[in-house]
Parts: structure tokens; C-alpha cells; sequence
């Protein structure tokens, strides 16, 4: 049945792939995130993410790879125009088409067709999707059932790196409050993938719980975690390699766990203060939704 399940997964993404060829190819109109989440058969909510997870590389980057492969292999041909190649794939001028390229390949279309060694090396690392950053190494999950809490959050939209002034606004409220001692959580409530975000980010709510009732104060909100099953893995280390560590779940361990993503956040539980603990020795429980 594991196995069943994983080859499933690895099928699913392998249809959302293929619809972003077909697109590519005939020069249609890409795909949108539900078509491709409902070719592989998975939620939209969780898609993007695990797509990642599985593909090493989002599926903005799966069409910038398979539109620069194209062009590679219209390019062989010394009779094509670069420009007609850039407006073959998609590229609306020649100068966003060689931006592309020289970023990819660090070097224009015409210095590289100069060299048909490179363009046949080019061509082999195109037809294959990046290598994951993450290993498969043996993950100790656990499946949990969680009652329902409720945290107090502040809502953070932008860079990552400026989490812990949000956090420490938060416990600034909680000591105006009398809360700080009554502290019996810190959380991260994850709304999407950071990594791929716009300029103006994703939603992450820092949150703390409290073993007696708290109401939020402005700028802040109430929320529920928890509440039925979750997959908890604990990660020990970095908060800079959580996600590569959640990447790891979704690729490694939830294809063969015979378990389904429920529509929920993601979210993780803080254990230690990075202000007294070396990061190497940081813990910090990741929970996925399952069913």
C-alpha cells in the first residue's frame, strides 16, 4: 500500500509536468495552479509545496527550464534566428530571452550555438529537473492526535529575517499584560512557501499559547492549532534549514505514509530560545495535517 501511495505521488506530479510540456511545446497558455494541482490529483492548498518538495524546483522554474530547453534545441539549427527562438518559447523580446539565457547558462544564445559542446551540455542539464537540496535520510515521524489550542499572533507579511522583531513585539504585549510567565508555547504558523514568494512576501503568523485566557491586544489575533492528526517530525538544528527538513517530509515520508494532507497550515513548534540555546542545538517540532 506504501508503495502504491508513493507511486501515485510521483505519477500525479509526472501528469503536472507533462501538462506544463504540452503548454510549452504549443506555445498555449500555461496551465494555472488549480489545473495542475487537479492533474495531479492533490489539493491546491498543499500543491505548490509539494511539488517542490518532489520536483526540487517550482513549477515557475519547471517552464523556465522546459522554454529554455526549447530554445536550446531551436538554436542547434545555425539557420534559426535567436530571435525567432525567443519568440518561439515565450519570450516577448530577444533581450528578456538572452537575460534568461546568460542566467542560466552564463552566456548569450550566440556565444553558446559558437559552441556546439556546450550547447549538447546545456541540453542534458535542461531535460532533468534540479536535484532536491534535501536527503532522504531516515525521518522519525510521528502521527499525533492534538486537541485544539488557541494562540495569540501577530501577522507578518514579508522577509523572514525580521521574524524576531515581530516576536518580540509579541512578548513586549504579553509583559505589558502580566502574560510572560503564563507562556506555555511559541509557535510559526506557516501560510505558503517564503522561498518563492513576491517581493511582498507570504503571511506567517508568530504566535505564542498561554496556560490561562488571553485575549489580543491591537494589531493582533486569536487563533486555533491543532485539532485531530498531524504528522510531527522533530527538527534539531538551524531555523534556516526547516524548510529544507519540511521538504524532506513531503518527498521522503509522506508518499509512503499512507496518509493524505488535510487543508490546514503548516505549522511549527519552537522548543528552545535561541537567544540561550547554540543554533546547532535548536529544536523545533515541524506538524503537517494528515488523514
Amino acid at each position: 500500500m506504501k508503495d502504491q501511495t508513493r507511486h501515485r505521488y510521483v505519477q500525479g506530479i509526472e501528469r503536472a509536468v507533462a501538462l506544463l510540456q504540452r503548454a510549452v511545446d504549443s506555445g498555449a497558455e500555461l496551465p494555472d495552479p488549480g489545473q495542475l494541482a487537479e492533474a495531479a490529483h492533490l489539493s491546491a492548498f498543499h500543491f505548490h509545496r509539494i511539488y517542490r518538495a518532489l520536483t526540487g524546483e517550482t513549477p515557475g522554474g519547471t517552464v523556465l527550464r522546459l522554454r529554455l530547453l526549447r530554445a536550446l534545441k531551436l538554436l542547434a539549427d545555425p539557420a534559426q534566428p535567436v530571435t525567432d527562438a525567443a519568440l518561439a518559447v515565450g519570450y516577448e523580446t530577444p533581450q528578456a530571452f538572452a537575460r534568461a539565457f546568460r542566467q542560466a547558462y552564463g552566456a548569450s544564445p550566440s556565444e553558446l550555438r559558437a559552441q556546439p559542446e556546450r550547447v549538447a551540455q546545456a541540453i542534458e542539464q535542461s531535460s532533468r529537473a534540479p536535484t532536491p537540496a534535501h536527503e532522504a535520510a531516515e525521518l522519525r515521524v510521528e502521527v499525533v492526535s492534538m486537541e485544539p489550542f488557541r494562540v495569540i499572533a501577530v501577522r507578518h507579511r514579508g522577509p523572514f529575517d525580521g521574524l524576531d522583531k515581530v516576536y518580540l513585539r509579541l512578548f513586549e504585549w504579553a509583559a505589558t499584560q502580566g502574560l510572560v510567565e503564563h507562556v506555555s508555547g511559541v509557535y510559526g504558523v506557516l501560510h505558503g512557501d517564503h522561498r518563492d514568494a513576491p517581493p511582498e512576501g507570504v503571511d506567517f503568523d508568530c504566535a505564542v499559547a498561554f496556560d490561562r485566557p488571553a485575549e489580543p491586544g491591537a494589531g493582533l489575533i486569536a487563533e486555533q492549532l491543532g485539532g485531530g492528526q498531524w504528522a510531527r517530525y522533530r527538527h534539531v538544528g538551524s531555523f534556516d534549514l526547516l524548510d529544507d527538513a519540511t521538504d524532506a517530509l513531503l518527498a521522503h515520508w509522506l508518499p509512503g505514509s499512507g496518509r493524505e494532507l488535510r487543508d490546514l497550515p503548516f505549522f511549527h513548534h519552537y522548543l528552545d530560545d535561541p537567544e540561550q540555546t547554540p543554533e546547532a542545538l535548536l529544536r523545533t517540532d515541524i506538524y503537517l495535517p494528515v488523514a
